[in-house]
């Protein structure tokens, strides 16, 4: 496969959204290390993906547009919600019950899923573009560093997805990531944000 690598503009998001609709994956930046997305509702989309990261049994998490979209897909009640309205937009991901008709592949069947909403105005129109959903799992081989460049993901990746937004080279500190079921939050990943504190807190 080709792999086309665009600069990471509104101007090519175009490209991006065709990808999105006829199943493929392309490769873009976020506010931790590059991201592999394609549609989290799309069955046969979710499968490449796995077969691309060579991964078999780890759920993938969903980026989000905002805080409503992810309400449509998880359950975020107590500790959780208010985790979710103190640190999104941001590098925290919040593992919760699903609500929506998603491929259980995605979860592993378990019926929990990984939402996040990220900063950066030109990633939130892109997943405004992508009908607020993109999935959200780092753009390497599973088992591998995370991508931090256009380049890491075409040295792991380029012959098995469609596209590359080039953002330049990225810290890649990867996101927080918390369990949450009502008011109890279990820390399973420290990363930028620190919940621990807030957690100790009455």
């Amino acid at each position: 496969m080709n792999t086309q690598v665009l600069p990471f503009e509104v101007s090519c998001f175009p490209t991006a959204v065709g990808v999105f609709k006829r199943g493929g994956l392309f490769a873009f930046p976020t506010d931790t290390v590059y991201g592999l997305g394609c549609d989290p509702f799309d069955r046969a989309a979710v499968g490449s993906l796995f077969e691309a990261k060579q991964r078999d049994e780890k759920p993938i998490p969903v980026l989000c547009a905002g805080l409503a979209e992810a309400l449509k897909l998880v359950s975020l009640r107590g500790a959780g919600a208010k985790l979710a309205s103190k640190h999104w937009p941001g590098e925290l991901t919040i593992i919760a019950p699903v609500r929506a008709p998603l491929p259980p592949l995605l979860h592993q069947g378990t019926g929990w899923l990984g939402v996040r909403v990220p900063k950066g105005e030109t990633l939130g129109g892109l997943l405004t573009a992508c009908g607020g959903y993109l999935t959200g799992t780092s753009a390497n081989l599973s088992g591998q560093p995370s991508a931090r460049s256009a380049e890491d993901v075409l040295a792991q990746l380029g012959d098995s997805i469609d596209l590359v937004l080039d953002g330049g080279r990225l810290l890649g500190l990867e996101s927080t990531v918390v369990k949450a079921s009502g008011d109890e939050i279990v820390v399973l990943r420290q990363g930028r944000v620190g919940v621990s504190d807030e957690l100790k807190q009455p």
